[in-house]
């Protein structure tokens, strides 16, 4: 009884060995490392835009509406500095009317307006801005263009004539990644537009100054996003 005692002891006491050798040499795992993202905004992208406008202008009326339409463009980035060239188009909606009554001979007051409607406008611009990871601010300007139309009316009759109007912008923004390769801006432009002279010279229009807030979402086709261990 005794030998048998002395064994189960043995065995247990073994047992226990074989355990604790078992946990000694299980291997040490190092903690996952953690990954940060670096962007680099190098690369084509497309997108959409829309915003608003107004006429800078003391008086009125003025000239007010929206516009929605698409952009494109190109970035290059050294260090934090990045350069780029884009050019946007839409479609507008950016109107203003004067009205009042004109003394027809032998009719009497006639009801009259005069409306001034842009129906396209774009820009094609440079940018420089400073990039912290994903956020650009960056300043931006360049050549910017108009269809504008006025129409007359004088009761139930009514003309109309368009012109292109040629001009400048400048403004400023900011944009930021919020997806691998996406992104978002907010930008405010003003556009210094060139007169034109209507109805074969009857009618001149002065220039035109406008001033625009834009959101836009951009697609960039390069992936920017760089892992940093």
């Amino acid at each position: 009884m005794k030998k048998v005692l002395l064994a189960s002891a043995a065995l247990i006491a073994l047992t226990g060995a074989a355990s604790a050798a078992d946990l000694a040499a299980r291997p040490y795992t190092k903690a996952p490392v953690a990954v940060a993202s670096v962007y680099n905004w190098t690369g084509f992208y497309l997108g959409i835009v829309g915003g608003g406008a107004w006429e800078a202008a003391s008086g009125d009326p003025k000239m007010k509406g929206g516009f929605v339409g698409g952009t494109a463009g190109y970035n290059w980035q050294t260090g934090n500095v990045v350069f780029g060239v884009e050019a946007d188009g839409a479609w507008a909606d950016v109107s203003a009317t004067a009205a009042g009554t004109v003394f027809v001979p032998g009719v009497g007051g006639v009801p009259a307006s005069l409306t001034s409607k842009t129906d396209a406008m774009g820009t094609v611009r440079g940018r420089i801005g400073y990039a912290v990871n994903n956020v650009l601010f960056y300043g931006t300007g360049g050549y910017a263009w108009i269809d504008n139309k006025l129409t007359a009316t004088l009761g139930a009759a009514s003309v109309s004539d368009s012109k292109f109007h040629s001009g400048w912008t400048v403004g400023a923004g900011v944009e930021a990644f919020f997806a691998p390769q996406w992104s978002v801006k907010g930008e405010y432009l003003y556009r210094s537009l060139g007169g034109e002279t209507y109805f074969s010279g009857a009618i001149p229009l002065g220039t035109l100054n406008l001033h625009t807030v834009q959101v836009g979402v951009n697609y960039h086709f390069n992936g920017p996003v760089v892992a940093k261990y």
